[in-house]
């Protein structure tokens, strides 16, 4: 009884991690677009306008994607893991963080690992 209440309890969790990811993305799409359309009007910063709503929203889609992926841990560890559970989750995982990389480098315009421009630091 025990075991099925912390199961369920551990979905629920997992639904509502889900719901705010999938609420940050849609959020940073309308806050995005709100953005590009106030800043297209300006003349000056037309041309900086795409740039800044690919950023912008880059950036909510990384986020939500993180929590979107410890939806999945959560629900992979709530049930009794089975091998082929295990395997897909990694394969949620390695998609997901690929897409992490992807949007980093777009976003960034250099691999997360890299120092920034003009970051005197020592590595």
């Amino acid at each position: 009884m025990f075991d099925q209440f912390a199961t369920d309890a551990a979905h629920n969790v997992a639904r509502a991690i889900e719901l705010v990811g999938i609420a940050i993305i849609a959020l940073g799409a309308i806050g995005g677009l709100l953005l590009f359309a106030m800043a297209s009007f300006e003349t000056p910063r037309r041309a900086d306008a795409v740039t800044q709503f690919r950023s912008n929203f880059g950036r909510s889609i990384l986020l939500g994607l993180e929590f979107l992926i410890a939806a999945d841990i959560i629900n992979t560890v709530a049930v009794r893991p089975t091998l082929m559970s295990v395997a897909v989750l990694a394969g949620i995982v390695i998609i997901r963080t690929f897409l992490s990389f992807s949007l980093e480098v777009e976003i960034e315009g250099r691999w997360p690992w890299q120092r920034r421009r003009g970051d005197k630091r020592e590595v």
